[in-house]
């Protein structure tokens, strides 16, 4: 059997998308690679699911460690990691109040990943 094809093999199809950099107006988004490194670190932190079920707690209100402990049934060691590995990615804060340090979320744009997560996830 003889083969047909006179195109070689490494050389791109007429239906294959071919475009040059003069094709387009905008210049692709540079970001560094600390802020990366860094945003896969957050990224990392998140996709944990124990570590999610606390953020989505805090999303709603702040709560000290014994008040998630309690809520989701786990030992307060746990709970205490878990937020030790959010906070060292400045995910949660802490504020003490005498004997009691409650947590929250750093800032907008953690609560947003974490709602638009959930939201995103229930979609069907």
């Amino acid at each position: 059997m003889t083969n047909t094809n006179t195109q070689p093999s490494d050389a791109p199809s007429d239906d294959a998308p071919c475009c040059s950099t003069d094709d387009h107006d905008h210049q692709p988004a540079h970001v560094d690679d600390i802020t990366c490194q860094r945003a896969a670190a957050i990224f990392r932190a998140l996709g944990d699911p124990q570590r999610l079920r606390l953020l989505i707690m805090l999303e709603a209100s702040a709560c000290c460690v014994s008040e998630l402990a309690s809520a989701l049934n786990e030992p307060l060691p746990a709970i205490s990691q878990r937020l030790r590995v959010l906070k060292s990615e400045r995910i949660v804060r802490s504020r003490r109040e005498g004997k009691h340090v409650y947590y929250s979320l750093a800032d907008g744009h953690i609560s947003r990943l974490v709602t638009n997560g959930v939201m995103h996830s229930m979609e069907e």
